[in-house]
């Protein structure tokens, strides 16, 4: 398979570009907007901004039973929705961490993605948080609108650490996944905390470039689930995106999906990459190294800036969903696999 499947040609970059230019004129803010992602530094200072406590407002929901829960980090109170499989018994689960795109919320993501069926059959406890002004901050550059880049790192660790006290889920096995910028919020916890996340997956997420460039900083399994037609967030990365709308947080830059993987194979010291061409998408693999965290991404024909798989119709503009891959239990079989 040739590599310009990973990298499209100026002429179709441009045409991507064009077409982002579009969906943001439109008011097409549901992931466009400030996909960000962390930079260079390994994990903010220990002492950045205010001390964690946390309290729950509920006891944990009965197995089978959707719950959701408060989280106090610092000055502030967050939500998420919680998902146990219907099946007794075990003590701490598997847990994924589900962040939804920009301008969504956690109901949206479960309904969007279908996480909920696939994770039961896996016995894994389910997660969704809910963003701050519905927008994660997946980078590391501070800006107006989000003056502290670190808060969501730090209300994602402490989650991890409430979930792990109560006895709720296995600190060994814990991943996270998101959308878009969602996407990219798991692509930071997996490059700042590789000693917490066991295994990460982004779908229509990548890592940004300029001042919130991406630099991970150890080895961790990580899969890339992506849309060739994407017109939101294209699959050759976004160098010079246009304007946020008015009050928005600026537009980061960003690299290619096959960049944002090969950072990762870079940190895990893998193999050199595999390339396949399968029935609606080609994969292409950095098979695992000494340190044992393969990476992989699937770049998958015809789909636009949606998650593949997916029953639920993509805002217009979004492009195409595709049904020749199963998004959410492929990712679900690629992190359950790891194990810290």
């Amino acid at each position: 398979m040739s590599s310009n499947r990973f990298s499209p040609s100026p002429r179709r970059t441009a045409t991507r570009c064009a077409s982002y230019a579009a969906a943001l004129a439109l008011g097409l803010s549901l992931t466009a907007a400030g996909l960000t992602g962390c930079s260079t530094a390994s994990r903010p200072p220990a002492s950045a901004g205010p001390a964690v406590s946390t309290s729950v407002s509920a006891p944990a929901p009965a197995p089978g039973v959707d719950g959701r829960e408060r989280l106090t980090v610092g000055d502030g109170t967050r939500e998420y929705l919680t998902h146990r499989p219907a099946a007794e018994g075990g003590g701490p689960r598997p847990l994924l961490i589900a962040f939804h795109g920009r301008g969504a919320d956690a109901e949206q993501l479960r309904r969007q993605s279908g996480l909920d069926k696939a994770a039961e059959a896996r016995g894994m406890l389910l997660v969704y948080p809910e963003a701050l002004g519905k927008g994660w901050g997946a980078g590391t550059a501070a800006t107006a609108q989000r003056p502290d880049p670190d808060a969501d790192v730090r209300f994602t660790e402490a989650l991890i650490s409430e979930l792990v006290r109560t006895g709720r889920a296995d600190p060994h096995r814990v991943y996270v996944a998101g959308f878009s910028n969602g996407g990219s919020m798991a692509l930071r916890m997996a490059a700042q905390r590789p000693d917490l996340v066991a295994g990460a997956a982004s779908v229509s997420g990548e890592l940004p470039t300029g001042a919130a460039a991406v630099k991970p900083t150890g080895p961790v399994p990580v899969l890339i689930v992506y849309g060739a037609e994407d017109p939101v967030r294209p699959l050759a990365g976004l160098p010079a995106p246009g304007p946020a709308a008015p009050g928005e947080e600026p537009i980061t830059a960003t690299v290619s999906a096959r960049a944002s993987a090969e950072a990762f194979a870079a940190a895990g010291g893998t193999g050199g990459p595999a390339e396949e061409g399968k029935p609606g998408y080609d994969s292409v693999t950095w098979p695992a190294g000494p340190a044992g965290a393969e990476v992989r991404l699937l770049v998958v024909h015809g789909a636009g800036h949606t998650w593949p798989g997916s029953t639920m119709p993509p805002p217009a503009g979004f492009g195409s969903v595709s049904t020749a891959l199963d998004a959410s239990g492929t990712l679900l079989d690629f992190v359950t696999a790891q194990k810290r």
